[in-house]
């Protein structure tokens, strides 16, 4: 008896092997998680250890995710040159040294150094998403592809979740520490609090140094993992694809980069800024540090909603739909609710935008052909969102409040309505 081929994937991927292939992937997902949901714990910790403004401590977000904007296109190219396994070990190298940066950044706490480190992390990360995401989007039917981004999603934020309190427990042994430096801090002389803030910078360093050499080996082993390339030409492809010369050419694909900027924007913003609205509504520091992984622990139960019910009971256009209106609904509580409640609104947020990403991504991917990775960089460009939401919360945080400030979401929500509706199919010869 013939195996069979995964049906929408290139001839190769057999049924036998996709599942191997999955998990070597779901480890890369695994690593962005880690890597990017860290900074909601480096936003807090930065805007004590350096003693900046909310909108300043929200650089952390700008820096990290200004990359994917700057470097997605380089990606793709280098993608096209090394082919997509190349390119994820690249992409882990890159990550690496960027981690490096956080060891004289942390010995002198310098904040533009932090910064730098992480948009180095980023421009590898950036390398390594431009490949991995529509690799595992043309692991199999394109209808099911929003189900095996809710597996990645899983890995991410699994990582996510873990990430903060790992980040946390290596920095400081006390539970109670943060909150007593902070009350410190007004009665020390300035070269107390120097000393004490050099003290507290000085912390990231073993744990930066051991995420470097974990990337550095994961890269290793990526590069001699029996991981096969793709070719985009036979991949994918509408009928009339093969006839257009520019990604410019699919609407529905521009549509869904400005899609992921809103997406981007939703969750990366409930996350990295929940720490910091806990505290505003009266947590302490020891108590608001677990809601970012509150957050993703949510994201977690409805990507595994996706995963049994994409497309069996519903497709992944109705998904984001779905999700969009539960934004919209738990953003307009939060803002006109206060304590505890108004709080556990924005965690509640990772309900719908769980399934935001793994929605847009196949909805916008379907039928390029050969322009797979020049339209996995542009969407990937998308996540420029992530790098400017942060500073204009940021801004009116400072100039209002934060619970105010979370009404920028709902801009991004009602776009993300629109998309579900009728702008996934824009331009399309064949509806999705």
């Amino acid at each position: 008896m013939e195996k069979s081929v995964v049906i929408g994937a290139p001839a190769g991927f057999e049924n036998s092997s996709q599942t191997k292939y999955t998990i070597i992937i779901g480890m890369l997902f695994f690593v962005f998680g880690f890597v990017s949901w860290v900074n909601a714990v480096l936003i807090p910790y930065f805007k004590l250890a350096c003693q900046l403004t909310i909108q300043q401590a929200m650089l952390v977000a700008f820096a990290f995710y200004v990359s994917y904007f700057i470097m997605a296109f380089p990606s793709s190219y280098i993608i096209k040159r090394t082919g997509y396994k190349n390119g994820m070990v690249l992409g882990l190298w890159i990550m690496a040294s960027g981690s490096l940066i956080f060891i004289p950044a942390a010995m002198h706490r310098v904040y533009g150094l932090f910064l730098a480190g992480l948009f180095v992390q980023a421009t590898g990360l950036t390398l390594l998403q431009t490949a991995a995401n529509p690799y595992i989007t043309i692991l199999g039917p394109i209808d099911s592809a929003a189900m095996r981004m809710s597996v990645m999603g899983v890995c991410n934020k699994v990582a996510g979740a873990i990430a903060p309190l790992l980040l946390l427990g290596a920095i400081s042994k006390d539970p109670d520490e943060i909150d007593r430096l902070v009350a410190m801090l007004p009665n020390l002389s300035a070269p107390e609090q120097v000393r004490l803030l050099d003290d507290l910078a000085a912390r990231l360093i073993v744990p930066y140094v051991i995420l470097s050499v974990t990337l550095l080996v994961l890269g290793i082993l990526i590069r001699f993992a029996s991981l096969p390339d793709i070719a985009d030409e036979d991949i994918n492809a509408e009928p009339a694809s093969t006839e257009k010369t520019s990604i410019f050419q699919f609407p529905y694909l521009l549509l869904g980069a400005v899609a992921i900027f809103f997406g981007s924007t939703v969750e990366v913003l409930a996350v990295d800024s929940i720490i910091n609205y806990g505290e505003f509504q009266g947590a302490t520091f020891k108590e608001a540090k677990f809601f970012s992984t509150y957050t993703l622990l949510i994201m977690i139960v409805s990507y595994i909603i996706g995963i049994f019910t994409i497309p069996r009971w519903i497709n992944q256009r109705k998904a984001l739909l779905f999700s969009s209106v539960i934004g919209i609904v738990f953003t307009m509580i939060a803002v006109m609710s206060d304590g505890k409640a108004s709080l556990w609104m924005i965690a509640m947020l990772g309900l719908g935008n769980a399934l935001i990403w793994p929605a847009i991504w196949p909805l916008a991917m379907d039928g390029l052909g050969k322009f797979t990775k020049t339209g996995s960089a542009l969407l990937i460009m998308g996540l420029i969102g992530a790098a400017l939401s942060p500073l204009v919360y940021g801004g009116l945080s400072d100039r209002y409040n934060p619970q105010i400030a979370y009404l920028v979401l709902i801009p991004s929500y009602l776009f993300l309505l629109y998309y579900s509706v009728s702008g996934y199919k824009v331009g399309k010869s064949r509806q999705g």
